[in-house]
């Protein structure tokens, strides 16, 4: 049984879905793991627990939309590299010696800094994905979870992908008090067949889950789509197999054409936006001012710690406002209050979970800002502004989800942190050894 926590006096910043934000003074009462009541004066002397949010900001749990937590480990492995060189040369090498133990210390480090910066849902696509439940089990995090699913045509390693991600959905999907759930994960247009896809498509529908993939993240891989398949984009390639649906994630969209966007928005695909990553690989500046202003959901994720370097969802919001105002010349283009809402509405919606903004009867997945931080002070403007320009990670004070506090005033409740980064420096160590034996 869940204890209720009654959220006293709290400054309250509430993504409304279209873009804006509402701003208010209230206390929130959490009863069995949702929002109960929001109200200026509650009072419950039954509520077990209670927290006093003066001078704290009270907002939805970030959501990221795109990761691979366990690449934690292989934070700063390979930097200042192109995307092409950076997978098959460094990144692939490296993760031919994963484990499930290796994985599940990753998705733990990873964890522990996702709940130290205000992420209380992760989207991520990766390999062993049991040790990767493990961890969010143990954790209190939410997580939708996909197996990476790579075949290069080759039909016996297709139906070991498919085994994999079906696994995964019959043995992981609403677990964990509903914490985790599943999607298929098939990894992109050049490393996935279209026989692949097309039967991704199917099983998706039989299973009813969603599907996470990576899509016109860089130029090479728009040219090779169309040298390949007959002059197509990657997703007028998807379009021409009736692969495109609501429940569909595509990761990155940096290189759109126009027809793109079109099919984008008509089968009301998502699009997880990850301006680090895109900016670290020289990948290029999605065209997020423009999906937005066609109404397409577009949330925000961090991509792997390899290739950002953290997974620091406030840096995220900072980088997607200045990059989409760099890549445009325009100012006023991507504002705080939008940013906010990518990172939580929009990415709640987006992979179809009950979280991302304070209402009655949705999840508690919320986070509490230090608003009297030095880099938070004064507050001259609107709140939002605040928190995409100024915060980071290390600003936020307490983190809940499903009701459950999993940090406050910056302690883990769940986790031992020094074990697990422990842990974290032992695995990478070890595999690095085993790498650097291969290329003996």
């Amino acid at each position: 049984m869940q204890e209720d926590i009654l959220i006293k006096n709290a400054k309250i910043l509430n993504p409304l879905g279209n873009g804006q934000c509402e701003e208010k003074k209230a206390s929130v009462l959490i009863s069995e793991g949702k929002i109960a009541e929001i109200s200026e004066d509650i009072e419950n002397a039954d509520a077990e627990k209670i927290i006093d949010a003066q001078d704290k900001i009270l907002m939805p749990g970030l959501v990221n939309t795109h990761t691979h937590i366990s690449m934690s480990l292989f934070r700063g492995l390979a930097d200042d590299l192109a995307l092409d060189s950076w997978l098959n040369d460094h990144i692939w090498p490296m993760e031919a010696h994963l484990t499930k133990e290796y994985t599940y210390i990753g998705a733990l480090l990873g964890a522990i800094e996702m709940i130290k910066s205000g992420t209380t849902t992760f989207s991520d696509m990766y390999f062993y994905m049991d040790g990767v439940a493990q961890a969010v089990e143990e954790s209190g995090i939410r997580s939708v979870l996909s197996y990476g699913m790579i075949d290069f045509g080759d039909a016996e390693k297709r139906e070991n992908e498919f085994k994999e991600n079906i696994s995964l959905i019959k043995n992981f999907n609403n677990t964990a008090d509903g914490r985790i759930t599943t999607m298929f994960g098939p990894h992109s247009v050049y490393t996935a067949s279209v026989d692949l896809l097309e039967r991704v498509r199917k099983e998706a529908d039989k299973y009813n889950v969603g599907i996470h993939i990576h899509m016109n993240e860089t130029q090479k891989e728009i040219n090779d789509c169309m040298e390949e398949h007959d002059n197509k984009r990657p997703f007028e390639l998807l379009d021409s197999i009736d692969f495109l649906g609501d429940d569909v994630v595509a990761a990155h969209g940096v290189w759109l054409g126009e027809n793109e966007i079109n099919l984008i928005k008509e089968n009301d695909v998502k699009i997880s936006h990850n301006p680090c990553s895109n900016m670290k690989l020289a990948s290029g500046a999605a065209p997020t001012g423009k999906l937005l202003s066609e109404g397409i959901c577009v949330g925000l994720g961090t991509d792997g710690a390899s290739s950002n370097n953290n997974l620091d969802m406030f840096d995220e919001m900072k980088f997607a406002a200045l990059l989409a105002k760099v890549s445009s010349l325009n100012p006023e283009l991507l504002s705080a209050n939008e940013v906010i809402n990518m990172a939580t509405f929009n990415g709640a919606k987006a992979l179809g979970i009950n979280a991302g903004s304070i209402e009655v009867g949705k999840a508690a997945d919320l986070i509490l800002v230090d608003a009297k931080a030095p880099n938070m002070t004064p507050q001259s403007g609107i709140l939002a502004s605040n928190l995409v320009y100024a915060a980071n990670g290390s600003n936020v004070d307490t983190t809940i989800v499903n009701g459950q506090v999993l940090m406050e005033n910056r302690e883990l409740t769940l986790l031992d942190e020094e074990e697990v980064l422990e842990k974290a420096v032992q695995a990478i160590g070890e595999m690095k050894e085993l790498r650097a034996q291969d290329v003996e």
